[in-house]
């Protein structure tokens, strides 16, 4: 027997053995390309073969991979401050706060922490002990993370097979233009009488303890569903009328993706408890938690903890101010609408030729494309987003697919805010060739 190496090197035998042997599957298929490197759009596998990045890691690293000036920070803090004990402050962890908590009015008081399921879960704690309730409602098909409330909140997948969640956990539909469960007689969404139904059926099940609803301006894992102008005016009203709090959940939708600091101010209104994560940290573990003086206030005279290991590290906290640093001074929100808008032009002009393309939808850098079997009936093509994703990865370009039934077959596409315009062109390109040689 030959112990001779592949040509590819991305298919080893003694590589691959071993993640069969000891890497736990967690949910994806794990690609056939080991990455050995990235550059800003691009990851490189183990042939030093480019894939553009086409949804910056897990959404996240809007700076692009290995940005200079989080390299930079990374090299500076970690030989003078790397970790702490929870009760000790430093000034990264000052300084961030300080320019997190003077962006929102409203939005002054700011915890540290360092993932998104994590960020949630403060966020539905902080509510619970302010309001004294305890039940917490979300989207039908929300994420909000892995993990107890978080988890409980997420209703899009992953909720088979783990047994009860938290006692008075409930969801309404998200208002979806493209599959309208209400409409006006010209046969576009009426989201007003859906929100006032939905509430209908949360006063009949709720025990008088609705604590807080939790959103996402944009749901990412749900299928880029984005919520109309003035819904988040009409949800905020639905939950001051119960006396609970908005949480929104910024984790993809912060730190300029979408053409704002934050996406909740093309709406004008400022939500009670606002989450940031990945972008927060350019792809690096770092989340927020953001609140007002006076519910944070109130939290702490009811004695509010929520103690981890890495709360108010001082490193995350640095790479965030870097973070900061760059998107204004590269004027990367500017950016987003403006290559946000090349992109999506892009987009419409595949939809024009090929009839797969149901809808294109999303805002700034945040866009959906959604492949379905024919326009008329709208039913998602699973197999043909599959053939799709593949043929794409295949001539390097990487792209997410959201592949529920319910929420259609639809790509997430969030390439870094960095991105040139020629990178754009080209991942436009390989889409175009990807589903030409999907549909043979």
């Amino acid at each position: 027997m030959s112990n001779a190496k592949p040509d590819n090197p991305n298919l080893d035998p003694a590589l691959w053995s071993a993640i069969s042997d000891h890497v736990m599957r967690y949910g994806p298929q794990f690609e056939k390309r080991i990455i050995s490197r990235a550059s800003g759009s691009y990851v490189y596998d183990l042939a030093n073969e480019p894939i553009l990045d086409f949804t910056s890691g897990q959404m996240s690293a809007v700076l692009g991979h290995s940005h200079p000036e989080i390299v930079k920070t990374v090299q500076d803090n970690i030989g003078q401050l790397d970790h702490l004990f929870s009760g000790m402050l430093s000034r990264p962890v000052i300084e961030l706060s300080q320019r997190l908590g003077s962006i929102t009015p409203g939005l002054e008081k700011v915890l540290l922490l360092s993932t998104g399921g994590e960020s949630n879960e403060a966020a539905i704690r902080l509510a619970k002990i302010v309001t004294g309730k305890h039940e917490i409602v979300a989207f039908s098909k929300s994420w909000h993370g892995m993990t107890g409330a978080a988890a409980a909140a997420t209703y899009s997948a992953a909720r088979k097979g783990y047994g009860p969640v938290s006692v008075g956990s409930f969801a309404i539909p998200a208002p979806h233009a493209y599959r309208p469960r209400f409409t006006h007689a010209d046969g576009s969404l009426d989201w007003q009488t859906e929100l006032d139904d939905a509430f209908n059926l949360i006063d009949s099940q709720s025990t008088g303890n609705l604590a807080a609803f939790i959103a996402e301006p944009i749901l990412s894992s749900g299928g880029i569903i984005d919520l109309p102008l003035g819904y988040l005016a009409a949800l905020k009203k639905k939950c001051d009328e119960r006396g609970m709090l908005l949480i929104l959940d910024e984790a993809q939708t912060g730190m300029g993706r979408t053409g704002h600091m934050f996406a909740f101010e093309r709406d004008g209104v400022t939500p009670d408890i606002l989450t940031l994560s990945k972008t927060l940290g350019a792809g690096l573990p770092l989340s927020a938690v953001l609140t007002s003086t006076e519910i944070e206030q109130k939290a702490h005279d009811r004695g509010f903890i929520f103690l981890t290991t890495h709360v108010s590290d001082p490193l995350p906290a640095a790479i965030g101010i870097t973070v900061m640093d760059v998107i204004a001074r590269e004027n990367l929100i500017k950016r987003a609408t403006s290559a946000g808008q090349h992109l999506r032009t892009g987009l419409e002009a595949l939809q024009q030729r090929f009839d797969c393309i149901g809808d294109v939808r999303g805002r700034g850098l945040l866009l959906g494309l959604e492949i379905v079997t024919d326009r008329q009936s709208r039913t998602p093509d699973l197999a043909m987003g599959d053939r799709i994703g593949e043929e794409a990865l295949a001539r390097g370009l990487s792209m997410n697919i959201v592949k529920v039934p319910a929420m259609g077959a639809v790509f997430r596409i969030a390439p870094p805010l960095t991105i040139s315009d020629d990178e754009i062109d080209r991942g436009l390109d390989i889409m175009a060739e990807a589903i030409q040689a999907a549909q043979r």
